[in-house]
């Protein structure tokens, strides 16, 4: 069966809630959409703000507080917000990964410091952090155990493979710039090649119900598994799927029974979160990304800034301002288009007045660098 380019953005749309706000809670949308991308503390607030109808933060904060979404690093071995039930499953599968980045690192490998040392220091390390810890105590308990100081970059690369979620700590959004560390509820099997297999097939799966169709390079892409591991984890899903063609012949996997809503359903305008999930998705970033725009949101330094979404894919970018939102657009956008950008302004900067109007603008640097416009709007948040 043959697939569209544009069909596959109305797929993406439909699974990441975003042709329509949903109706249910934040733990429930949290699972329909895998994992929501959590290096700025606001963007899980925002990214549910924009799937979610009537999206209270304080339930967002209830479920960060009573660790049942949890933050952690994980995919593409950077911070993310999941279920805690998919904790175990998505480390499982992850821990290749995690384990060759960082303990393969010569941060940590110049230490002296090998694998097996780190193998042998999790279950401490672990036991400490019974309760919330700073990086500083877990260090400090580290250094005792060895009797020597470690360097700051080599104790960040056992840091991120250690399973530790990200304590809540303090308002606006649950985690701020100083950190403390818990130890995983469920703790998750480490060093064993069957465990991530298994776990890496519950990943793929999930993946795919929320993400998909997708090809083994978008599987890749997303998780940052060798292709070899995403490759082998849909054979192994095999019977369970369902295969496409999609644009250029590429061969792409679906669950039976998945949304692929015709290539025509009505996208509405959306105001994106730093760092939202569908951009980063997939090998192929077309599939939102127009590949002009991609460097443009994107930056070189790994930071993707705040886009605008139209007609389901990125249009432009968006930071607060006096008296609104700023709205840049790429290309010229239709009337109709500004009414619903308008529209969604005034909603976002009334979400955003009690926890922080000024969200994301430690990045403004990068509009005083300059983006290319074809329009600059203030969008009143009244």
């Amino acid at each position: 069966m043959l697939i569209t380019a544009r069909s596959l953005n109305r797929a993406t749309l439909a699974r990441q809630l975003l042709l329509g706000r949903a109706s249910g809670g934040v733990t429930d949308a949290l699972r329909r959409v895998v994992a929501l991308q959590a290096q700025q503390p606001a963007s899980p607030y925002i990214a549910l703000w924009n799937r979610l109808a009537d999206f209270a933060p304080a339930d967002l904060d209830a479920a960060v507080a009573g660790l049942q979404a949890v933050k952690a690093t994980l995919m593409r071995v950077t911070l993310h917000m999941v279920h805690a039930e998919d904790y175990p499953p998505f480390r499982e599968a992850m821990e290749p990964t995690l384990r060759a980045s960082r303990l393969g690192d010569a941060r940590f490998t110049e230490s002296g410091l090998t694998a097996a040392d780190a193998e042998a220091l999790v279950p401490e390390l672990l036991k400490y952090a019974d309760r919330p810890r700073t990086s500083a105590a877990l260090q400090g308990r580290l250094e005792e155990r060895l009797g020597a100081p470690l360097e700051q970059s080599a104790w960040r690369m056992l840091r991120q493979y250690v399973p530790l979620w990200h304590a809540p700590a303090e308002a606006p959004w649950s985690f701020g710039t100083r950190q403390t560390y818990v130890a995983a509820g469920t703790r998750p099997v480490l060093a064993d090649p069957d465990a991530a297999a298994a776990g890496l097939r519950v990943l793929v799966h999930r993946y795919l119900a929320g993400f998909g169709p997708a090809s083994v390079a978008d599987v890749a892409q997303f998780s940052s598994v060798r292709r070899s591991r995403a490759r082998a984890a849909l054979q192994a899903l095999a019977d369970d799927l369902v295969q496409l063609e999609g644009p250029g012949g590429t061969v792409l996997y679906d669950i039976p029974g998945a949304p692929r809503p015709a290539e025509d359903a009505p996208a509405p305008p959306r105001l994106m979160a730093m760092w939202d999930s569908v951009l980063l998705a997939y090998a192929d970033r077309s599939r939102v990304i127009p590949p002009a725009y991609r460097k443009l949101v994107i930056r070189m330094n790994g930071d993707v800034l705040p886009t605008l979404l139209v007609d389901g894919h990125v249009a432009g970018v968006w930071r607060p301002a006096d008296g609104g939102i700023e709205a840049t657009a790429f290309h010229p956008l239709p009337d109709e288009t500004w009414e619903g950008l308008r529209a969604e302004a005034r909603s976002l900067v009334a979400f955003l007045a009690d926890r922080d109007p000024t969200v994301y603008r430690r990045y403004d640097h990068w509009w005083s660098k300059g983006l290319p416009a074809a329009e600059i709007r203030l969008l009143p948040g009244d």
